[in-house]
């Protein structure tokens, strides 16, 4: 039967983490266009750490009923600002899973804090504060790791779509980007349950990395 106070406690867990990871995510791609030169972000009003700029009905209610999968508004680029386009749009594509690297980093930390604690030397009222606490920091780790290698698959129009693009020549850079079935592949590939299986491996060695 459908656990309604389970799938309440699953989504307050993953609430906060979530829409920390999406706003920074889009946040850093914004940021970045526009220390290269592009104000479309900034004029978009994206340039913004407020989730409520970012979010995307649908993407929020994925993350709803799978507890799994959400995602976020994609921030406006325009790579004409740039001075040298194929590269900046390169660098602005890094942006968005650097700041998952470095957001699953410092929820590590926090994790790592709070069981480094002598739980015989706290009172009850502070354990039952740490508890949700540490099962928060823990689920921002897993889900900026899953971010971070989500949006690194080579694959239009995800992020590392256009690093790989960057290192290409002009001509087959611009064919590259315009393979217009990249969702359906991802979508097939979460179907098949082939998803998980290609970003687990990097996540599993990050994540014991920076919380073992």
């Amino acid at each position: 039967m459908f656990d309604i106070a389970n799938t309440i406690k699953e989504i307050s867990i993953l609430a906060l983490p979530f829409l920390l990871a999406i706003t920074c995510h889009e946040a850093s791609h914004g940021f970045a266009a526009y220390l290269l030169g592009d104000p479309t972000a900034k004029q978009a009003g994206r340039l913004t750490l407020n989730p409520i700029k970012h979010l995307d009905p649908l993407g929020t209610l994925a993350l709803v009923l799978t507890r799994m999968i959400g995602w976020a508004k994609p921030v406006p680029v325009n790579p004409m600002y740039f001075k040298n386009p194929q590269r900046d749009m390169m660098i602005v594509a890094l942006a968005g899973p650097a700041a998952n690297m470095a957001l699953a980093v410092m929820f590590s930390i926090v994790v790592k804090v709070i069981l480094s604690l002598d739980v015989n030397s706290l009172s009850p009222l502070m354990l039952k504060v740490l508890e949700p606490s540490v099962m928060i920091a823990n689920a921002g780790v897993i889900i900026n790791l899953a971010l971070c290698f989500f949006n690194l698959l080579p694959i239009p129009p995800l992020d590392g779509s256009k690093i790989i693009a960057g290192f290409l020549p002009r001509e087959t850079a611009f064919k590259f980007m315009s393979f217009r079935y990249g969702f359906v592949i991802v979508i097939l590939l979460a179907m098949l349950g082939l998803l998980g299986r290609i970003i687990s491996p990097a996540m599993g060695f990050f994540y014991n990395f920076l919380v073992h």
